[in-house]
């Protein structure tokens, strides 16, 4: 509680500091901000924090309301003056709060580790953004792709970026964010992934992994595999093609790997390939239970979208909607934070889980006290210790390998003009 509090405090310091507003300037604006103004900077962000859902003017008023701490809605900032605030924001801002956020969540141990290592999933997502027909200078497109490096244990999303559905694919996406990858890290990919020139990029940054492959990933050696009865087998996969060696800078030699048989409980063979050598300290048991963590991110991406409407953006260019999917990150993040704060307080069992939609709508009437940090003392404790108690006791019984397979079907656009109220 007491770190929850903390931290809320220095986040809110953070939105306020002279080092942020450098940050936050947009190139185009460089003395953006520097007026006192009915929108300043923090509040600015704080409003895109606190997870827009409705119609721009009707977050506005409500946000206002929460600040006073009543029920009437305050009609106080008008949809215009926050579009024209948020086009002076840059896009490496609220980035860089997400950034902060996590440093500050390993400080504080909220980051746990698994056999010394720190998991870190890979994955991407389509979305479809409820865009209308507009003239603005630099568009953005409806179809994009959401790819996220996220933290299985604490929930959090590590890092995320938008792409062009027409781009390379998930792999490059990976291999522009694995600077943020350390030796300490834990890779955990999907079957998409597998590839010759991608393993010896992971091997010869030193970055442990552990990725899933199948027949279909034209490795003779994981057919030979899965054609045998044996549970791991440490096998040399053929080096990276002349082509991706130059353009990945990766040596062009066999890469030695090591393939562990895994069975699903619906019964289903799957093979996971890793560089984990050591037997003793990762037996072949514990790669099922280790896979199975990358799932998170899959949860992570659908509390995005359905929970925090991911895609009803607030703007129409390509920087307003890469603001709002980095602000409903940090809002994510910070719910995240405060689950496990409340699981933990409310000393919950293993098989009981807080309900984060439950979560969102307990902390949203407060973010705006919390993150402008008004009366941040007795009075914002109580509120929170209060807080903390709802959540704890909103759970439900989390069962083990149930498994809801999803209705196939194509994807509608979302109507800009049908938002949540």
């Amino acid at each position: 509680m007491s770190v929850l509090t903390t931290l809320f405090q220095d986040f809110a310091a953070r939105l306020c500091s002279p080092e942020f507003l450098l940050d936050a300037r947009h190139a185009d604006h460089p003395t953006a901000f520097s007026r006192c103004r009915k929108l300043p900077l923090a509040m600015l962000v704080a409003i895109m924090l606190t997870g827009m859902r409705m119609s721009i003017q009707a977050e506005l008023d409500t946000f206002f309301a929460h600040l006073r701490q009543q029920a009437q809605l305050v009609h106080e900032v008008s949809e215009q003056a926050f579009a024209q605030a948020r086009a002076k924001l840059s896009l490496s801002a609220i980035p860089g709060l997400n950034d902060w956020l996590i440093a500050r969540a390993e400080k504080d141990r909220f980051v746990p580790r698994w056999r010394g290592l720190r998991l870190v999933a890979a994955d991407a997502s389509t979305v479809r953004f409820g865009l209308r027909a507009s003239h603005v200078k630099r568009a953005a497109l409806a179809d994009q792709i959401l790819f996220g490096l996220f933290l299985p244990g604490p929930d959090l999303m590590l890092a995320a970026s938008l792409h062009n559905v027409h781009e390379r694919g998930e792999r490059q996406f990976l291999f522009e964010h694995l600077d943020r990858l350390s030796p300490d890290d834990l890779l955990l990919l999907d079957r998409g992934y597998p590839c010759r020139w991608l393993v010896a990029v992971l091997n010869d940054r030193a970055i442990k992994f552990c990725m899933r492959v199948d027949n279909a990933s034209g490795f003779a050696c994981v057919r030979t595999f899965m054609r045998s009865d044996a549970l791991e087998q440490v096998v040399m996969l053929p080096a990276p093609n002349k082509r991706d060696a130059l353009d990945y800078e990766c040596p062009r030699k066999p890469q030695r790997v090591r393939l562990v048989r895994n069975v699903s409980p619906s019964g289903e063979q799957r093979v996971l390939m890793t560089n984990l050598f050591d037997e003793e300290l990762y037996p072949a048991d514990c790669f099922a239970e280790l896979y199975h963590k990358r799932w998170g991110i899959e949860e992570a991406f659908k509390r995005l979208k359905h929970r925090l409407n991911l895609e009803h953006v607030t703007g129409l260019t390509q920087q307003a909607v890469a603001q709002d999917v980095a602000a409903k990150i940090v809002c994510d993040n910070l719910q995240a934070l405060v689950a496990l704060t409340a699981h933990a307080d409310a000393d919950l069992p293993d098989s009981q889980r807080v309900n984060h939609a439950y979560a969102h709508t307990a902390l949203k009437p407060l973010m705006p006290i919390l993150l402008l940090g008004r009366r941040i003392g007795r009075k914002v404790g109580k509120l929170l210790r209060a807080m903390l108690d709802l959540i704890g006791g909103r759970t439900y019984r989390h069962r083990e390998n149930l498994s809801k397979p999803r209705t196939p079907g194509r994807k509608p656009h979302k109507a800009m003009s049908q938002k949540n109220c």
